[in-house]
């Protein structure tokens, strides 16, 4: 028994029936049935029925009445249907197919002699056609600098290893040895700051937006000035560039007179004035890793760094790989300071993986020219981290590149890249990645023949046997120096013994060393048919760009301590070159410096200042107008404190916020003793907020080579522009005001009053007070 149809197959039964009579109804219909009969027949009239709007399927439902209703006497047989319907439902379709191909090859067609006759009328054109398919081809690169914000937590990753309580332990006694678990009088609010580059510390002071750091796009005209060759890759990125304030410009001016002083406390006044300078922080940094105080190194290092992601904010991500950063101009180059040093902390204390996020970041800033020499850490760490397929894909994205633009450095052609490459496919193969058994090895032999001086090195640095005979070929001689080589080949011998001292880690194990022994013996035959190598060639070629050498040899003279043994391979010239440990090296294509056109306007922040500017200060610090004149009478009847504190009575009444209950009285005592007699020495006075007591034979030298602030009258008021200048408030500090507990307390102790000794509890809990509403 055949199934039952439902209602709806029924009506297409039965408007197929009808449809295959239409030609005999057709001439009889005229006015009425005119609309149907020129709708699509067969299967089409019931497509077009069902996939119409809703109004054309109500209008429509009376006409296919009527259809039915007439078409009650056909015949409805299964082979009279049919041949009814065949011969309509097979012919116009052929007919519609072909006139839709014929229009769309027409228009193509068009469209192509259309653009053939603008390439040729505008050849311009074809230059931005150029330029869009470099935008298409940096794409792919762009996803592998986009960084891992949250693998950038040294901490986090040391609580994987260790644990969240050795961490803490750590942590607790690093700053109970160093003093730091004191909360020092006058510090900071405890205030949340975030950062994704550091983990603020709570004894940081606040810090505003920008301290005195802004950041801007570079226009097209300093774009095409960078770059010329509007073909390069680099000409499609968008390029910023950190910008200082007036006020910031002149700090900087005194640190660079501090630098070339000599003297490190001038340093400490510098960055009393503004704590938040980054090149004074980066010198801090370098002074403790030079005194082997590597926590306080670090500690500054990150300060420096959160002090340049401020100054991103509201502007780009540096984080997303999209955006380039100039290194040309003096004002962005502390930053990539700050990250080729935290790359290298990081190492030290073996947070790799974090090591790989910074040093990705650091490389996605310039790519093209890797002005630190980041790459040379890369190919150590993402092995080390477990990024290996990382490394496989910026090799593949470089190596598929061929057109070649100066001054950019290529990662497939660097032979540490080529023995990481190696040990990458190693582990894929281990691991099971569905490679080929043998393209690891490939790849060795392939690094081996291009470098064959890393050969030699790796296996003295891993205890590997070679054959005498291969141990004797021309090209595993070792060199020690640059001399009688070519610029080019003095690099590669130099990055040789970089990856080896480097790497040599990775190797050690015993399947690498039988895998790197076996290869290397089976490559003599093939390295003594050489004539000459692509990979090597390419190498060589690309560092003839006295650029891409200034980013090695930068490299190098940063850690310094680490590889001093390569020096020798670093052309005299540039090591008897003045440069400072602030901006190791600067690039010979610079578009600016610290000159004097540089600090030309800059304000002069150690000079005397209007007595407006202290009012204001002073006025924010204690907003109590009868305390307040206290404290200036204090400060004026001994004039012996103008020559000790160079900020004034500002400075004065936030160093007794800061000192010890101790010293205070010994201050004060002296004070009574010495009113007007200008003798009395300051605790600290001129030091860093916070720091330990001077010894009695010292009689404040480091104060000398800034005499100009003695003077404590009133100064002769400036012109009106300059006191408009003055005001804006985006160049004045921010200081918070004092809690009105602490400035009586003080008061009691000069005016001789018993609150300060009638309850000693009440005192020493002012103490947490003065740690929250201080001035760092």
């Amino acid at each position: 028994m055949p199934a039952r149809i439902n209602k709806r197959q029924q009506r297409e039964q039965e408007e197929l029936l009808a449809l295959g009579n239409q030609p005999v109804t057709a001439v009889d219909v005229d006015s009425e049935e005119e609309p149907t009969s020129i709708a699509p027949s067969g299967f089409a009239a019931v497509k077009d029925d069902h996939s119409g709007p809703e109004s054309n399927d109500e209008t429509s439902k009376p006409t296919k009445a009527k259809k039915a209703r007439n078409s009650s006497d056909a015949p409805t047989s299964p082979q009279q249907v049919k041949l009814a319907e065949a011969p309509r439902f097979q012919q116009p379709k052929p007919v519609k197919r072909g006139k839709g191909k014929e229009k769309k090859n027409d228009g193509l067609d068009d469209l192509d002699t259309a653009l053939a006759e603008l390439s040729q009328k505008y050849p311009e054109l074809q230059s931005v056609a150029a330029s869009s398919l470099s935008t298409t081809r940096n794409a792919s690169l762009v996803s592998l600098l986009s960084v891992s914000v949250s693998n950038l937590d040294a901490e986090a990753e040391m609580r994987k290893f260790f644990g969240a309580r050795a961490v803490i332990a750590a942590k607790s006694s690093e700053t109970s040895s160093s003093g730091g678990s004191k909360k020092r009088r006058g510090a900071a609010p405890t205030q949340t700051q975030r950062s994704q580059l550091t983990r603020p510390h709570p004894s940081w002071s606040m810090i505003k937006q920008r301290e005195g750091l802004s950041s801007r796009p570079l226009t097209n005209e300093e774009v095409q000035q960078k770059i010329t060759d509007r073909n390069s890759p680099a000409a499609g990125d968008k390029w910023w560039t950190v910008e200082y304030s007036k006020r910031y410009k002149g700090v900087t001016k005194t640190f660079m007179q501090a630098v070339l002083s000599g003297d490190p406390e001038a340093l400490w006044r510098v960055l009393q004035k503004l704590p938040w300078h980054g090149d004074t922080l980066l010198q801090l940094a370098e002074v403790y890793r030079h005194q082997e105080e590597y926590s306080q190194a670090v500690e500054y290092v990150d300060r420096a760094l959160f002090s340049y992601e401020r100054a991103f904010l509201g502007s780009y991500s540096f984080t997303n790989g999209l955006n380039r950063l100039d290194f040309n101009r003096v004002e962005n180059r502390p930053f990539f300071l700050a990250l080729h040093r935290q790359v290298a902390d990081l190492q030290r204390r073996g947070c790799i993986r974090t090591a790989f996020e910074f040093g990705r970041l650091l490389y996605s800033l310039e790519p093209w020219t890797d002005p630190h020499g980041v790459l040379f850490h890369l190919d150590f760490v993402s092995i080390k981290s477990g990024m290996g397929q990382w490394l496989l894909d910026v090799y593949a994205e470089f190596s598929g590149a061929r057109t070649e633009f100066e001054d950019h450095l290529n990662p497939s052609a660097l032979p540490g890249w080529a023995y990481a490459r190696a040990l990458a496919l190693f582990a894929r193969e281990k691991a099971g990645g569905g490679q080929s058994v043998g393209s690891s090895t490939d790849a060795l032999k392939q690094a081996m023949l291009a470098f064959p001086e890393v050969v030699p090195l790796l296996a003295d640095k891993c205890d590997i046997p070679l054959s005498p005979e291969l141990r004797g070929h021309r090209a595993f001689r070792i060199q020690t120096d640059g001399i009688g080589l070519s610029p080019a080949q003095s690099v590669l011998h130099l990055l040789s013994h970089l990856y080896a001292q480097r790497s040599a880690l990775l190797w050690k194990s015993t399947p690498h060393m039988k895998w790197f022994e076996s290869t290397a013996n089976g490559i003599q035959s093939s390295l003594n048919a050489q004539r000459s190598n692509p990979t090597r060639e390419r190498f060589l070629k690309m560092y003839t760009s006295t650029t891409l050498r200034y980013s090695v040899y930068r490299h190098i003279l940063v850690l310094e301590q680490s590889f001093r043994n390569l020096t020798p391979f670093i052309p005299r010239s540039v090591l008897l070159a003045k440069q400072l440990a602030c901006d190791p090296l600067p690039p010979l294509t610079a578009s600016s410096e610290y000159n004097d056109a540089f600090f030309a306007g800059a304000e002069e922040i150690f000079s005397v200042r209007p007595r407006r500017r202290d009012a204001r200060a002073l006025e924010r610090l204690i907003p109590d107008a009868g305390v307040r004149a206290q404290i200036e009478a204090l400060f004026n009847a001994n004039p012996g404190l103008a020559g000790q504190l160079p900020g004034g009575v500002v400075q004065f009444v936030q160093m007794m916020a800061e000192m010890p209950d101790e010293a205070l009285d010994d201050m004060m005592l002296g004070l009574a003793m010495g009113a007007g007699e200008g003798g009395v020495d300051v605790p600290g006075g001129g030091g860093m907020p916070g720091g330990l007591p001077m010894d009695e034979d010292n009689d404040m030298p480091d104060l000398e080579p800034m005499p100009e602030r003695v003077a404590v009258e009133p100064t002769p008021m400036l012109a009106d522009e300059d006191q408009s200048e003055e005001e804006d408030e985006d160049e004045d500090e921010y200081i918070a005001p004092m809690p009105i507990r602490v400035v009586r307390n003080l008061l009691n102790r000069f005016w001789g009053g018993g609150g300060a000794t009638a309850d000693s509890d009440e005192s020493n809990s002012d103490v947490e007070e003065r740690d929250h509403d201080g001035v760092d």
